[in-house]
């Protein structure tokens, strides 16, 4: 059943971008196409073809081209006018087709924008964000270190530029290439020490003591703050728009099988 159910899903990808197929090579006059690469790098968590290095491009392509050729040797063999291959193309065919209808009547799902906005309404308190800070860090393996930084800061006439520049140079932190941007978080996502220096901050201000966490010393850089609030109606519509969509087609799935199944002639073993 598992061979069943990726085969489908094979299929599927493979008709949805028939259109537009990429030609990688050829055998025996036959295209190996994007359709055919795909269907090989999808099993490897991740993997994406135009991320990989040439080396590796080109064992895959080969990959695709071995399986051409086998194939081949396997519809020349005559396993197509097999029971098992003609039981298993029929499953095949009902499974696809199942996706291909389920996949027509998810899209032909509308959600009416009375009911996003009834729906965020009601459900306000799922909306809720805790107060947000946009800092920058730099860490350092001890105090002293920490210290020296802080006093290069206290010199400098354009904080921010220097913050950056120290953080490139001596953080020790993996956000260091990025001149230890952090970009926005909440309370909860760092640890309480990190989190209590950042918040009492202002904007554009940096710690003048070196703060210490379990990974070593820092020194934070307030970009900016939110005050807690209610995500906007306008910035939550879209997730709003997902599961409502999801949750009609549910509902929608069941009672077409419920009323399938009461007009079906069901025996159960």
């Amino acid at each position: 059943m598992k061979k069943i159910v990726l085969a489908t899903a094979v299929a599927t990808a493979l008709f949805t971008s028939a259109l537009s197929a990429k030609t990688y090579a050829t055998v025996n006059g036959q295209p190996v196409t994007d359709q055919d690469i795909q269907a090989i790098i999808q099993v490897i968590p991740g993997a994406k073809f135009d991320k990989l290095t040439k080396e590796q491009q080109k064992k895959i392509v080969e990959q695709a081209v071995e399986k051409k050729l086998l194939a081949e040797k396997a519809i020349a063999s005559g396993i197509e006018k097999s029971p098992e291959y003609q039981k298993t193309l029929d499953t095949m065919k009902k499974e696809l087709a199942l996706e291909m209808w389920m996949k027509k009547q998810f899209e032909n799902v509308k959600v009416s924008d009375k009911e996003l906005k009834d729906f965020y309404n009601k459900n306000i308190q799922m909306f809720k964000q805790p107060a947000q800070a946009k800092a920058r860090h730099i860490l350092l393996k001890s105090k002293k270190e920490a210290e020296k930084v802080i006093a290069e800061l206290k010199k400098a006439k354009n904080v921010k530029a220097k913050f950056i520049e120290l953080a490139k140079k001596k953080s020790t932190g993996p956000s260091a290439a990025n001149g230890g941007e952090l970009g926005w978080f909440d309370a909860k996502r760092m640890v309480k020490p990190f989190s209590d220096a950042a918040f009492k901050l202002k904007k554009g201000e940096f710690t003048h003591t070196p703060v210490k966490t379990q990974f070593g010393y820092h020194v934070i850089y307030l970009e900016d703050k939110k005050p807690a609030g209610n995500v906007s109606f306008e910035q939550a519509k879209a997730n709003i728009a997902q599961s409502l969509k999801v949750r009609k087609f549910q509902e929608m799935m069941k009672k077409t099988a419920k009323e399938l199944k009461a007009k079906a002639d069901i025996k159960m073993k």
